[in-house]
Formats: structure tokens, sequence, C-alpha cells
């Protein structure tokens, strides 16, 4: 993972937790659909550019539908694991132009900007929002 990833990825964890569940689930369509997209436009020129998007694409509409949150289909996911999945899809995405082999290609620059929009949209949702907030004085085990 470039060093840029790592930086945003420190900074976006001590932002403020302002994206809730319903818009984090229109993030998640809206960057679902992109991989899609692109995958379907990358089919002309660069094969292993469009499975790549495919595949990423895939991760992040199973995600979206397994999860119990606004946007999803099945109540498989609890929202605080499909975070920790969308930081794994963040991972994948950065990863996948080194994995099939096309890193010096621009389509490479499509997936270094997907995985910096997934690590923001992450760093900036609260996925503890269905979780009960302590009361001052709570310990954490009392829940």
């Amino acid at each position: 993972m470039a060093f840029w990833h790592k930086g945003l990825r420190m900074a976006a964890g001590k932002l403020p937790k302002v994206i809730d569940p319903k818009t984090h689930a229109v993030l998640d369509y809206a960057v679902a659909g992109s991989f899609l997209l692109m995958g379907v436009l990358f089919l002309k020129r660069n094969k292993r550019a469009a499975l790549g998007s495919l595949v990423c694409g895939g991760a992040a509409i199973a995600n979206v539908l397994l999860t119990d949150y606004p946007g999803g289909s099945r109540q498989l996911i609890d929202y605080k694991t499909h975070g920790v999945i969308d930081n794994g899809i963040a991972g994948m995405t950065a990863a996948m132009p080194g994995f099939m082999g096309f890193t010096e290609e621009p389509e490479a620059r499509f997936f270094e900007f997907e995985a910096l929009a997934n690590v923001a949209i992450a760093g900036l949702t609260d996925f503890d929002y269905y979780r009960p907030r302590l009361r001052d004085g709570d310990d954490e085990d009392d829940r």
C-alpha cells in the first residue's frame, strides 16, 4: 500500500464520524456502481483492469447487500463488520493493479482514486451508530 494510503487511513481515523448508515449505503452503491461501470468501459482496452474492477465491484455490492443497514437486503453482516470489510475492499482495490499486472497503465489511477475514496468514506463513517452509547460513569462491560 502506498505511503499516502497509510497516511490517509491514519488521518481518516481521527476525523469526526459524520456519515450515518443511510448516507453510507448511498455512497456504497455509488462506489460499487463506479466499479461495475468502469469494468464494462475497461473491457475494450484493458481486460485485466476490467476484471479487477468487476471483482472489486462484486465485493463491494456483496458487502452492501449482506449488511444489516438501510441499503442491505439480507441481514447477515452487522454494520461494524461491514466497516471492517470496507477497509479490506479498500486494500484490495489499492493492490489490484499490482496483482493483475497493470500498475504502469493509465487504468491503475482509477483504482488509486477508488481506494482513496473507500478509505475516506470508511474513515468518516460512524460504524458504532447502532451500538448503545455509554453514559458517564458506565463501564463498557456493563452493556
